[in-house]
């Protein structure tokens, strides 16, 4: 595999500097959690090999909501991007073929493109409101596909498929005989509430999830991946062991006392985000140099310029961070063109959320 560094991570904030940057509007999560905002105190733990597949526990909370799954249908990896490479470096090779929606997140491009597979791109257009074109993608499908890969809610625009729209692309998968990947890392914070954990849906179907997005602690690197095939499951394992063996015992610990009070910690933090969501379409709406497709989940969106910024797009985000302290992640961390850029209104507190927002304003003039 040929290892390329990703512009997301190479232009990250923390590659940056959270010191040079005044009002972070680039991440992707709610706020970073502390163990003692989640009242949490870690107790005397074994500090041993622990259960490969992660602690059962964790893993029985994870589909607690879902009857259709159960603990044996989940594997606990390092974060959503460990489990987004084995899924790649397990189901692909050179000779095979993927469909990938884009924009998209990066290791899930990235990943496959080290790998050496032929890859078809669907891309979702802003014209469109960011909605999966089905008849590009079932035209893209081929007797070589192996994997269809998409998002749901979507990163960087928050958009969702509709419960309808997930099942056709269960069906549309399942009919041509390849997997489908779901990467749904947001789902927690579906504003209309979240759709079924696609791998419930299929034995085809792979879920990928983990709680740094919607619970603010990327710092454990807890992620998982679920899917109903046993045998499927066995060599994710395979992978899993033979990366990492196992997880943390202490991230593992801390994940499951977060996910048994599921319920108390996301209904204050969804209601914070669907004010934070109404306080950016107020600005969009009074903002004549941009436009949006409204998000329908997740923390993040993915504004447009309606023309070419004075200076050019790059003269822009140079005067945003330069002249306003205002952070922002250009379009191209998603290869898309910089009149987009991602904007997180989840992780700044909402006086930096606001004046970030000033910023960007008078940046683009």
């Amino acid at each position: 595999m040929r290892y390329i560094r990703m512009p997301i991570e190479v232009e990250s904030p923390e590659e940056y500097g959270y010191g040079n940057i005044r009002y972070n509007l680039s991440e992707s999560s709610i706020a970073d959690q502390s163990l003692s905002t989640l009242g949490l105190t870690v107790p005397n733990l074994t500090l041993l090999y622990a259960e490969h597949r992660g602690n059962r526990r964790l893993r029985e909370l994870i589909v607690a909501e879902q009857p259709e799954l159960g603990a044996d249908d989940v594997l606990i990896t390092g974060g959503a991007a460990t489990a987004l490479f084995i899924v790649s470096t397990s189901l692909l090779s050179a000779s095979d073929h993927l469909v990938v929606v884009r924009p998209n997140y990066a290791t899930n491009l990235e990943t496959p493109r080290a790998i050496g597979c032929s890859i078809s791109f669907i891309d979702l257009k802003f014209e469109t409101g960011f909605g999966l074109d089905f008849e590009a993608l079932a035209a893209a499908i081929t007797p070589r596909t192996r994997l269809v890969s998409v998002t749901c809610p979507h990163n960087p625009s928050g958009v969702m498929f509709t419960a309808e729209e997930l099942q056709r692309l269960v069906e549309l998968t399942k009919a041509n005989g390849c997997y489908l990947l779901v990467d749904e890392t947001y789902r927690d914070l579906s504003f209309d509430g979240p759709l079924p954990q696609a791998a419930s849906l299929g034995s085809h179907v792979i879920s990928v999830s983990s709680l740094s997005k919607a619970y603010g602690i990327p710092g454990i690197r807890i992620g998982w991946l679920i899917t109903r095939d046993p045998k499927l499951q066995e060599t994710f394992l395979a992978a899993k062991e033979q990366i990492s063996i196992c997880g943390s015992v202490i991230d593992e610990w801390v994940a499951e006392q977060v996910l048994a009070g599921r319920a108390g910690f996301l209904e204050p933090t969804l209601v914070e985000m669907r004010k934070r969501r109404q306080l950016v379409s107020e600005w969009i709406a009074q903002e004549p140099l941009l436009e949006w497709v409204p998000p329908r989940g997740g923390v993040v969106c993915f504004p447009r310029m309606k023309a070419e910024p004075r200076g050019g797009t790059a003269a822009f985000y140079r005067r945003l961070l330069e002249s306003h302290g205002t952070y922002v992640g250009p379009g191209h961390w998603f290869e898309m063109s910089d009149l987009h850029f991602r904007l997180g209104y989840g992780w700044p507190t909402r006086g930096e959320l606001e004046a970030g927002l000033v910023g960007i304003s008078e940046a683009l003039r």
